[in-house]
């Protein structure tokens, strides 16, 4: 699995899911549930994740859709 994206914000979480699940690759978010532990304040990012040969194409569409991706390491 790789980590593509990581944001505070669930409507961009939302809306990366959406986009990748619309082409066919699954997608998978860390850290939902430490909104319960925060209080809903939006102190923990959520990660989402994509498998490994999934990875350049979920990058491309969510790149093409104006979503700013964690850097490539």
């Amino acid at each position: 699995m790789k980590e593509i994206l990581r944001t505070s914000d669930p409507t961009i979480i939302a809306f990366a899911t959406s986009l990748l699940r619309g082409e066919d690759i699954e997608a998978f978010v860390l850290d939902v549930n430490m909104s319960m532990l925060e209080g809903g304040i939006g102190l923990f990012p959520r990660r989402l994740m994509v498998a490994d040969i999934h990875n350049f194409r979920a990058r491309a569409i969510l790149t093409d859709n104006d979503i700013t991706l964690l850097e490539i390491k």
